[in-house]
């Protein structure tokens, strides 16, 4: 079987995908880019594509698929200065969602606009595809990202022993409900990584045993301690919590965790 592939019209529309590509791959990973940077990237890496395609091996959909990672890779090395091969991994792993949810999107588009149009299409109603589904992408990546934003806080804790402020990041976990069993006050969760930081925070007077219940264990115990007071940074503001227990566990924050802390939502009420 034989394919007949317009090598410009191949060009224009892988170009045109990896500028889509880039961009809601750079909102997943926060990275900002100029936009000669992301057209020079993406004319970068359809020129790869087109020279991968015409390699004399396996079938066209084998060469796409032998060329995506090193593709991905050089888009965005080139385009966010990402070094470095787990970086660059992560970075092709973050184009790869972006390219499954984009290609879904389109094939869905594309049957639609078939069936009104009584028509097969052709490259303009594969980029009108592409554009449609790319917006809508973005709206819901950026919703998505805002309410991951919103379930960030910034802690900071006074450490006499350091004479200084620490500052760690926080979840919000609406559905944490751990409470003290004697006074009923809400517990936050920390590290151990961070109890070592503001060791002499947590002193053995105010020490306290939590009960608690969790996914895969049906009880255990968590030694807790009560601090004097912590900063919880808001968009509007800054709320002062006094004597906050805080419970010791690294059950749900791992050591690449971008957060430190399992903030308790009743912290955050008036």
């Amino acid at each position: 079987m034989y394919y007949k592939l317009y090598i410009d019209s191949v060009f224009i529309l892988q170009m045109t995908t990896d500028l889509y590509l880039l961009s809601l791959a750079g909102q997943i990973m926060r990275r900002t880019a100029t936009r000669r940077k992301r057209w020079l990237g993406a004319a970068v890496g359809a020129g790869m594509s087109c020279l991968f395609l015409m390699l004399p091996v396996f079938s066209v959909g084998g060469r796409l698929l032998l060329g995506s990672v090193p593709v991905s890779m050089c888009m965005m090395c080139l385009t966010y200065q990402i070094h470095g091969v787990r970086s660059l991994f992560k970075a092709s792993l973050s184009m790869a969602a972006a390219g499954f949810f984009l290609g879904g999107g389109m094939i869905w588009i594309l049957n639609r606009l078939r069936t009104v149009m009584k028509g097969s299409g052709g490259l303009f109603l594969t980029l009108a595809a592409g554009a449609l589904s790319y917006l809508f992408l973005r709206v819901i990546l950026r919703w998505l990202l805002r309410r991951r934003d919103d379930s960030m806080r910034k802690v900071r804790i006074y450490v006499p022993s350091l004479g200084q402020e620490i500052r760690i990041n926080a979840l919000v976990d609406t559905g944490n409900h751990l409470s003290d069993p004697i006074s009923g006050a809400p517990v936050s969760v920390i590290s151990r990584k961070t109890a070592r930081c503001m060791a002499s925070c947590l002193s053995e007077e105010k020490f306290h045993v939590v009960p608690y219940r969790s996914v895969g264990k049906q009880s255990g115990i968590l030694s807790a301690y009560e601090l004097p007071e912590i900063l919880i940074e808001e968009t509007d503001g800054t709320l002062k919590r006094e004597h906050v227990i805080v419970a010791v566990c690294d059950t749900g924050i791992s050591e690449d965790s971008e957060y430190q802390m399992i903030l308790h939502p009743g912290l955050l009420e008036n």
